[in-house]
């Protein structure tokens, strides 16, 4: 699966191509920053440049750490939330912004602000040279009806929650270094990335293989393959500017839960229940720019239910962080 996420494709080869320098990933030790940082890695090599990659995360996980250092990343250490370590970081040409805190905090609005606004605003005051993709969220918009199409770029920003206004916090850390010192950036408002290990689809999938129900009250999601929000998010780095460029990455549909639920049940070989009532509104992206720029996602959502599906069933490791895409009051 690790190779499958992180394999290169063309299109990126030739845009790295012709980025020269070195390039840095904070908050490598999330959900998405050891793909991100391998497909970066293995596009290198196959242009024949020996720069290594420098990783950064607190790496509370020695394992995670590990297996970093035995790809050959020049791992550092190191709280992004401190001013002093923040600025001891190495110079970089290139930096991937995946930091973050989103789960456990609606009780919590200090952590919220200093993880999600005030960090970004230390990376981007230290950085303020460099060329910065920094990961947002679909959250920022106010919810949607699937007819839409989903929220496009231009669309407003007006989301409930703490989390999601935390969001647009760090959003508008990246503004203001854009109009202080010119940083060129670009936000990447990504829904729902899926990887085999976790996502919407492991979610459901999950509670159908349980026998337990399924909730409707999200009755529409969007959902995009890992390698292709990746590959979306690297690619990026042709588009920074001041102000910062913002790109919806996601799949090319509006998907329906309850029809999710019954194809994944019908994969499984089992019966599918229900419970509650299915939403008109929803968190929906429209990525329809992303698709014209960087062609379609490789990987369709029909697909990726039944590689899900066939992942659990071979027993298939999991990283026990389900998305809670039910919450529609924005209290994680």
């Amino acid at each position: 699966m690790d190779e499958r996420i992180s394999r290169p494709n063309d299109a990126w080869r030739e845009a790295l191509a012709a980025l020269p320098g070195r390039f840095l990933v904070l908050g490598a030790g999330g959900k998405m920053g050891w793909h991100t940082s391998l497909t970066l890695q293995r596009s290198l090599q196959l242009l024949g440049r020996q720069e290594p990659v420098t990783v950064v995360s607190r790496f509370g996980s020695e394992k995670q750490r590990r297996l970093f250092e035995k790809q050959r990343f020049q791992v550092l250490a190191c709280d992004l939330s401190q001013p002093t370590a923040v600025a001891s970081l190495p110079d970089a040409d290139y930096v991937i912004f995946l930091a973050g805190v989103k789960f456990g905090t609606s009780d919590n609005p200090e952590l919220l602000h200093r993880m999600n606004v005030l960090m970004p605003e230390l990376v981007a005051a230290r950085y303020r040279n460099s060329a910065i993709v920094a990961l947002s969220t679909g959250c920022v918009y106010s919810f949607t009806t699937p007819a839409s199409g989903g929220s496009t770029e231009a669309s407003p920003t007006d989301p409930p929650g703490a989390y999601a206004r935390s969001c647009l916090g760090r959003e508008m850390a990246f503004h203001r270094a854009a109009a202080n010192d010119g940083t060129r950036s670009a936000l990447i408002r990504l829904n729902y990335s899926n990887d085999l290990r976790y996502g919407v689809l492991i979610d459901i999938a999950q509670r159908i293989l349980a026998r337990q129900p399924v909730s409707l009250e999200t009755g529409y999601v969007n959902v995009i393959w890992q390698g292709d929000a990746i590959d979306y998010i690297l690619r990026s780095l042709t588009h920074v500017s001041a102000p910062p460029w913002i790109l919806n990455v996601t799949g090319t549909e509006c998907l329906r839960v309850h029809d999710i639920a019954v194809r994944i049940a019908e994969l499984c070989g089992c019966e599918v229940e229900f419970t509650g009532e299915e939403g008109p509104l929803a968190w929906l992206n429209n990525a329809a720019q992303a698709h014209a720029l960087f062609g379609p996602p490789s990987v369709d959502a029909d697909t990726l239910m039944q590689w899900t599906v066939a992942w659990l069933q071979q027993g298939g490791e999991t990283l026990n962080k389900p998305t809670h895409f039910e919450v529609r009051d924005g209290a994680y």
